[in-house]
């Protein structure tokens, strides 16, 4: 009996983000585009789950916000944004093997925040959505 081949994103047109910081640490994270925008994924491996067996709720936490920061990074022309809100609702658990894609969307725009909407997916069964507020950052 042979074991199922592991899902490899790049032979689905999935490409490795170069990301810094705390993401650098707990990615890699793909993305691929979608329509007008993109969606980002993580490959999960049994380091990002919790003791239980499932993924670590900190980890989806993180890809959520990792996802609607990039969409807000891209809605703000580039510039840089900070979480200062971030909603979550956990409705299924992931595993190691699973493939996560997260998709966010800008809800509302103004001069200083843009308010967002997330989810993420496993298989086209939602595991979490959530809905944050970032603050727009004045470059110098």
């Amino acid at each position: 009996m042979s074991a199922l081949k592991p899902y490899d994103p790049a032979e689905h047109g999935w490409k490795t983000l170069n990301s810094k910081g705390f993401f650098a640490e707990v990615g890699p994270l793909w993305s691929r585009r979608l329509n007008e925008g993109w969606e980002y994924g993580l490959l999960v491996e049994p380091r990002h789950e919790n003791g239980v067996g499932v993924v670590h709720g900190g980890m989806l936490v993180t890809l959520l916000d990792q996802a609607i920061s990039l969409v807000a990074w891209a809605a703000n022309e580039q510039q840089p944004c900070t979480t200062i809100h971030l909603d979550t609702h956990f409705v299924a658990p992931s595993v190691a093997g699973d493939f996560i894609i997260a998709r966010g969307e800008v809800a509302r725009k103004t001069s200083s925040l843009i308010f967002l909407r997330g989810t993420l997916m496993v298989n086209d069964k939602q595991i979490m959505y959530g809905q944050g507020i970032m603050k727009i950052l004045r470059t110098k």
